[in-house]
Parts: C-alpha cells; structure tokens; sequence
C-alpha cells in the first residue's frame, strides 16, 4: 500500500472540519482503515480511527465498531507502537533489565 498519510498523530483535517459523521459513515470509515492499515500507517490511521469512534452517537454503534477497534488494537501490538516503542521495550524485557540492574547497583 502506497499511500503516505502524514506524520504520526495526524487525523486528516477533513475529519476534523466537518463535523461529526452519521454513525454509519463513521463505522463504514472505521472499517475501510481497518483493511486498508500498514505497518507504516498504522499509528495514524489508530489515531483516526479512535477519534471516528468518539463521535459514534451511542452505545450499540460502539458496539459495532468493536470488532475493527481491537484488529486495528493488535495489529499495533504485533507491529509494535512506533512512536514510543514501548509495546518493542515489553516484548524484549528490556523495560524490567534495567530496573533489576539498578536494584542490583544499589545493594
């Protein structure tokens, strides 16, 4: 996929600016980031996705987004949250080394 969708963080001002979407224009959107993601996008298209789900109107059309929500949640575990690396810190063990050593210097 060759598309470019900006720097991380970015929602597409025409989300923005329009307004809050009908629920169905916001689940059909959320559905089309879904499938259309990549490893290279997906910190932005998350972000988008999330601010999409915000403006859904009630609990059932929540719902619905739900399924798409977690896929698009475990694509970035598995792809591992590039803007802060925390999810590759995690997987590696890293984040707890550290704090094990400093216990160990400290004794």
């Amino acid at each position: 996929m060759g598309d470019d969708r900006g720097p991380s963080g970015f929602v597409p001002l025409k989300a923005v600016t329009r307004g809050a979407p009908d629920a169905a224009s916001a689940l059909a959107e959320i559905r089309q980031i879904y499938f259309k993601t990549s490893r290279r996008t997906i910190d932005n298209d998350f972000a988008h996705a999330i601010e999409l789900l915000k403006s859904l109107p009630d609990e059932a059309a929540r719902s619905r987004a739900h399924v798409y929500m977690e896929g698009l949640a475990e694509m970035a575990r598995e792809w591992g949250n590039t803007r802060s690396g925390k999810v590759e810190k995690l997987k590696s063990g890293k984040v707890g080394r550290k704090r094990r050593r400093k216990e160990k210097e400290k004794a």
